[in-house]
Formats: C-alpha cells, sequence, structure tokens
C-alpha cells in the first residue's frame, strides 16, 4: 500500500472519530444543559470605563421632556454611574407635554457631592422654577461643588439665577440665550458651550450632543463613539431649519414672536431678586 493510501485512510478514519464523538455530545446536551451566551457580553470593555459617577438631573413641573431624556440616555450608558432623577416629592412630575417622569430621590436625599448636576429648561415651568426659593438653593448647593454644572436649553437661566454662572460663557435657547447677560453670563451661540467646569447645551435636541460630550469627558472618545452608534445617533433632519441662521426668516419671526411674556418675566426676575451665590 502507498504512503499516500495509508494517509488518506487514516486522515478518513480520524475525521469520522470526530464527527462521532461530536455528535454524541450534542445528542447528550440540551437546552438547558448548554450554556447560552450572555445578553452583552462586556469583557472586552477596558477596566477604566467603569466608573463610580454620581449624577443628578433635576425635574421640577413643566420641565421639557427631550431636555432631560436624551442626555439622561447618555448618562444612564456610562457603566458604573448613578443617576438621580430629583424632585421636591416622590410623586411623578409632569413634563410640558404631559409626559411624567417618576423621581428616584428628593431634593434632600440627593447625594451632597455629586460628578454631574443637571437642570432642564422649559417655558413657564423654568421661570416657576426660578422663584422657587427649595429649588434655587438646591441648584445652588449642589452645583457650587459638583465637578460639573451643565444644562440644556433655558435650564442655563436656572442657572444663572443660582449664581452658577456669573462670569462664564454659556449657552441656552436661542429664543432667550440674550437674557442670560442679565444673570452675570456671557451668551454665546454655540450648540454646546463649556466653560470651566460649565457644559450648557441650546434648546431641546442639543440635549444629545450634550450628553455626548459629557460622555466623552468622564470616560474618553472612543467610549462616547461607541455610545453614540449605539444609540445610532446620526441625524439627517428633513427639514434645515433647525437654527436661525438657517431657517426662513418668516419662521424665525413667528417663533421669536411667541415668548414676549417669557422674556419679561425672565428679565424681572433677573432684575428683582439678588443671584444667590453659587462657585
Amino acid at each position: 500500500m502507498s504512503n499516500r493510501r495509508r494517509f488518506l485512510i487514516a486522515a478518513t478514519s480520524s475525521a469520522a472519530s470526530l464527527l462521532a464523538g461530536a455528535a454524541a455530545t450534542s445528542a447528550a446536551e440540551t437546552p438547558a444543559t448548554r450554556e447560552a451566551p450572555p445578553d452583552h457580553d462586556m469583557s472586552a470593555m477596558p477596566a477604566s470605563w467603569m466608573g463610580t459617577d454620581k449624577i443628578a438631573m433635576l425635574l421640577y413641573p413643566g420641565f421639557t421632556a427631550l431636555d432631560l431624556v436624551g442626555p439622561q440616555y447618555f448618562f444612564a450608558n456610562l457603566m458604573g454611574a448613578t443617576v438621580h432623577l430629583v424632585a421636591k416629592t416622590h410623586a411623578p412630575v409632569t413634563s410640558d407635554t404631559g409626559l411624567s417622569i417618576v423621581p428616584t430621590a428628593t431634593l434632600d436625599e440627593c447625594p451632597s457631592q455629586l460628578d454631574v448636576l443637571f437642570v432642564p429648561g422649559s417655558g413657564g415651568g423654568v421661570l416657576d422654577a426660578m422663584e422657587d426659593p427649595a429649588l434655587v438653593a438646591f441648584v445652588a448647593d449642589r452645583g457650587a461643588r459638583a465637578k460639573w454644572v451643565t444644562s440644556v436649553c433655558t435650564g442655563s437661566l436656572l442657572l444663572a439665577r443660582a449664581g452658577l454662572l456669573t462670569g462664564y460663557r454659556a449657552t441656552g435657547h436661542w429664543v432667550a440665550r440674550d437674557v442670560l447677560r442679565d444673570f452675570g453670563a456671557i451668551p454665546v451661540d454655540e450648540r454646546v458651550v463649556r466653560d470651566r467646569n460649565r457644559v450648557t447645551g441650546a434648546g431641546v435636541s442639543a440635549g444629545l450632543d450634550l450628553g455626548l460630550t459629557m460622555v466623552a469627558e468622564l470616560r474618553d472618545r472612543s467610549y462616547a463613539e461607541g455610545v453614540q452608534l449605539l444609540a445610532e445617533y446620526a441625524p439627517k433632519p428633513p427639514f434645515d431649519a433647525g437654527t436661525p441662521a438657517t431657517a426662513p426668516q418668516a419662521v424665525v419671526d413667528m417663533i421669536g414672536g411667541m415668548f414676549p411674556g417669557f422674556i419679561a418675566r425672565a428679565r424681572r426676575i433677573a432684575r428683582d431678586t439678588q443671584p444667590t451665590k453659587g462657585e
């Protein structure tokens, strides 16, 4: 018998044995005995991506839901972080569009030392919050010691009312952004503005950008890019009307003219009240 023939016979025999063994193993296994893969395999993640962040997101009646929910999605994707939804009581807090959120902590229960304090904006709700001594005192107290002080939309007005933006560059919703100047802040027309440890976002949808910005600050760019990909955040809006610079002038005039009472009241609050001392 040739060497070639002997090799083929040996190889065939070995293959048959392996197939028989595999078949026997498969037959012995059941769905209960086979180990299913985990739903989420995080074993490849660097140890440095696990944190202990304490994040407080303020709720008040009439807050804008997307101001909160967008950043909350990104904060909640920080491995090891604890996100507190903070309000005056544990009762559900209703947003300006009727969406209610259940708080996880009261003002008193919120940790005193925070990695991030976040304040959403709204229409009339934020003005009421700016005239609520308990909410202003909470924002001033936690913000003075937080590693990062953040907001979206008109939430920056509440930060300013609490004395946390005096002398800082900041942004907010374009309709009310210039009112920040009345509180001693420096208004900036940008989507996300960082000045030292103050990070503020423009109107509503800018909360998504602010959330990603903070994920990168609290972890790193690769982590933030991973969360962005997980969210499939790649906006391509059907209209190019998201800022006064790109929207038709008639639309800008219409929307801008809807808030004379809001602007007047915000300026009155700035004029009639002294901001609580922050950092």
